[in-house]
């Protein structure tokens, strides 16, 4: 008989009870919520008399439509101040822990879960939000629901599920300097599709795998989703044990770590299916369309639709050429950029700023260009201000906001963007009005996100980074 994947293990763990049908109850260890999509379960669980089960188990923050200019700034749109204010008070009624825009604990959920040691191991966890993926990077079974989902958790903490298939993309050899893991989903994405996961949980193994940080895993899993995968899950190894060591301040409950180890993948484990890609032929991606699988190498040029054999990808690429006003075999270098925006679930987290600081260090945002950054969390802003960079991004011309939250990623807030103008984003989504109505956008990494700040219709001069000139 074949071994256990670690999803399977996962899953197994915490299944109820099996076969409900063609789904399995879940038990579900964490539970996240923040302001968007959440009032309508708690309306429900009132009308049906019911309470949180676990509120315990359960921790909400304000991330989505939130302020970053100012903590205190005034939100002119009622409705987004109706759904903090609602956020606010279901807390309070239900007894849930909850982070307050400004607090030092909020920030994007996902963003804030690993740093409040939320986030463990073996667990399985929700959110209403897709990009829940991001927490599968340690060895977590983590994925989004919906807001019918959601009143189910609140009321049971379980949740029927029907399970994934097993996917494994295998990442061999060493990204060159400058390449990150924004960089290596972008590639992925862009050879295989934006279909190639669906129905699977991925797991990401190899040698350049077991080479990223917990922050590097965090930004490839969120962008898991983004392959049409239900999540992401890498195995967690003595990276993964030294980053919750630090956020528990000290070592884990005795026996904690053990069982911890005890999830991995089986070596006669059989996968659904199986992708391969070399890290050391990566160089710094960016989108040109309107989906991150239409990605190519920054240093690329713009592709024809007549590249396309396939009808359905031929014509595609000329609705985003449309949509995104891009001229075939325009260098990508090239392309002007009004706005660049780092932050978001993907790279909102200090080594994202550090990396954005080292590239601005000693130059200047370019004339016509914008630059916003919005720390993913609170804490990531305090340790930003801690080793300096808001100095940097001060004398670099860039806009570091007070406050976190998702902003520009999502335009819910008062971030987005005015029709036909062009952004540089370090978010996970380029579709068409994801930053505003008429908006364009091109994923990037944030050393590439910084380079465009400084070269405006190209990278920064100087070469300190793969994109630069």
């Amino acid at each position: 008989m074949a071994g256990t994947t670690l999803a399977q293990k996962v899953w197994q763990s915490r299944t109820v009870r099996p076969g409900v049908g063609d789904e399995d109850l879940l038990y579900i260890d964490m539970h996240l919520l923040h302001e968007v999509n959440t009032p309508q379960a708690f309306d429900a669980l009132r009308a049906a008399g019911r309470t949180v089960r676990r509120p315990d188990l359960t921790v909400a923050t304000e991330d989505h439509s939130t302020p970053t200019i100012s903590v205190d700034r005034y939100d002119p749109v009622e409705g987004r101040r109706m759904q903090r204010t609602l956020l606010r008070d279901n807390c309070a009624e239900f007894g849930i822990p909850f982070h307050r825009l400004g607090g030092p604990g909020q920030g994007i959920y996902a963003v804030i879960a690993p740093e409040l040691g939320l986030v463990h191991p073996g667990m399985t966890i929700v959110c209403c939000d897709s990009h829940t993926t991001t927490l599968g990077a340690f060895g977590a079974l983590s994925f989004g629901i919906g807001t019918s989902q959601v009143e189910h958790v609140l009321a049971t903490q379980t949740l029927p599920k029907r399970r994934p298939r097993d996917m494994r993309v295998t990442v061999t050899g060493t990204l060159p300097p400058g390449v990150t893991a924004k960089d290596m989903v972008l590639a992925l994405i862009g050879r295989y599709g934006t279909t190639a996961g669906q129905g699977h949980v991925v797991e990401y193994r190899g040698e350049a795998i077991a080479a990223l940080s917990m922050e590097a895993r965090m930004t490839l899993c969120n962008m898991t989703v983004e392959m049409g995968s239900a999540a992401g899950i890498v195995a967690p190894d003595e990276t993964t044990f030294a980053y919750l060591r630090s956020v528990l301040g000290g070592s884990p409950p005795a026996g904690e770590e053990a069982y911890w180890r005890g999830f991995f993948t089986d070596p006669d484990a059989v996968f659904d299916k199986e992708l391969a890609l070399d890290a050391g032929e990566l160089r710094p991606y960016v989108s040109w369309g309107t989906n991150p699988g239409q990605s190519i190498p920054l240093d690329g040029r713009v592709p024809h639709p007549d590249d396309f054999g396939d009808p359905a990808l031929r014509t595609a690429a000329e609705r985003a050429l449309s949509y995104m006003d891009l001229r075939p075999g325009t260098p990508m270098r090239d392309v002007p950029i009004d706005v660049v925006f780092l932050g978001s679930c993907t790279n909102g987290r200090i080594e994202d700023l550090r990396a954005a600081a080292e590239v601005l260090d000693g130059r200047r945002v370019a004339d016509g260009v914008r630059m916003v950054i919005v720390p993913g969390s609170m804490r990531v802003r305090r340790q930003a201000v801690a080793e300096g960079l808001d100095e940097v991004f001060a004398r670099a011309g860039a806009d570091f906001r007070a406050a976190a939250g998702c902003s520009m990623c999502v335009s819910l807030g008062e971030d987005r963007l005015t029709p036909g103008t062009r952004s540089a984003s370090s978010g996970n989504r380029n579709f068409e009005g994801r930053q505003g109505p008429g908006a364009r956008t091109h994923l990037v990494s944030p050393p590439v996100a910084a380079a465009r700040a400084v070269g405006g219709g190209g990278a920064a001069p100087g070469g300190r980074c793969a994109g630069g000139r």
